[in-house]
């Protein structure tokens, strides 16, 4: 009978070992930026695991110390019942089987749930042991210093969106981590990279003047709007929509063009990265923004180019399908 309740007080003991062990690894292997992002999403689980993590030294400080403290009452209830060689022996082979490597193992696994689980156990071990590991927690806040948030690289943000295509449980479909991370590249490319070149283009001059051959050929092309240039193409002056001539008979009575309101827009260097071209849209009002370079307008880039570049694909409007067809 005295065997069976020594065997009960070192079962509690390993499973007490087991819990603070189990504690110790999966506690501080939940990145604080993570548990900042889940609780501020309503994660029940972060919410409770937030304040121990957040004070790491003083809640890993209160673990390990109930961790030693449960080997050390181990070891002498087996020395005092054992020769002291068996004692050891045991003690060691338990503590290591059972009360490291099983519980690391499995607790690892579900770590935040875990920890949200035995967050009363660790606030417990905290008030008990707290005389003792708070000076501790103050002095390795001073000499190793308190966790900072660790913002993600573009690359390491890039291949974490990534993994979202493998992930049976992703909440993301394709086509939205395939915007993501065209989003993302937006930075690392320039207006030259997407603009439309100068010889593509059908830009006009003040001194044209609009008939029903030119009007007929601009209608036909699909143009919605007309960039209007200088001889030497190193001034813009502004961008002729197709609406506005809408109402003209153009049959017997040719316009100039300099009759027609232009509509303003900027130039733009040919180095502008992409995400900033989406302020510089929006700050010059227009959907056409001619490029240049060394003072001289190389292309066009459009609000329709830079929307294709962030969703990864070429959109294709009706015009598009109907040359394509002929």
């Amino acid at each position: 009978m005295q065997y069976v309740s020594v065997f009960i007080q070192v079962a509690v003991l390993v499973m007490l070992a087991a819990i603070c062990s189990g504690l110790n690894i999966s506690l501080m292997s939940l990145p604080l930026g993570d548990l900042r992002r889940k609780a501020k999403l309503g994660n029940r689980a972060a919410q409770k695991v937030l304040p121990l993590r957040r004070d790491a030294h003083l809640s890993l400080a209160a673990i390990l110390f109930s961790n030693m403290a449960v080997v050390s009452g181990s070891s002498l209830l087996l020395e005092h019942h054992f020769n002291g060689w068996i004692a050891g022996i045991a003690t060691t082979l338990l503590m290591v089987v059972f009360g490291e490597v099983l519980p690391q193992a499995i607790f690892i696994k579900s770590a935040l749930k875990t920890c949200a689980f035995f967050a009363p156990l660790i606030r417990v071990m905290i008030i008990v042991v707290y005389p003792v590991v708070k000076p501790l927690a103050l002095l390795l806040d001073h000499l190793v210093g308190v966790e900072h948030r660790r913002l993600l690289t573009r690359a390491e943000l890039g291949l974490l969106i990534s993994e979202h295509k493998i992930g049976s449980k992703s909440e993301l479909d394709g086509g939205e981590v395939e915007i993501i991370q065209s989003t993302l590249q937006l930075s690392e490319k320039t207006v030259k990279e997407i603009m439309t070149p100068i010889k593509a283009v059908q830009w006009l001059t003040l001194d044209t003047i609009l008939d029903e051959r030119m009007v007929n050929e601009i209608i036909a092309r699909g143009y919605s709007r007309i960039p209007v240039f200088d001889d030497k193409l190193t001034m813009c002056h502004g961008v002729l929509l197709a609406k506005d001539m809408i109402n003209i008979d153009f049959d017997d009575n040719p316009v100039p063009l300099w009759c027609f309101p232009l509509h303003k827009t900027r130039l733009v260097g040919a180095r502008t990265a992409l995400d900033t071209m989406f302020h510089k849209f929006r700050r010059v009002g227009s959907h056409l923004v001619p490029v240049e370079q060394n003072d001289r307008i190389i292309g066009i880039v459009t609000v329709e180019d830079l929307l294709e570049e962030t969703i990864g694909h070429e959109i294709a409007d009706e015009i598009d399908r109907d040359l394509h067809r002929n």
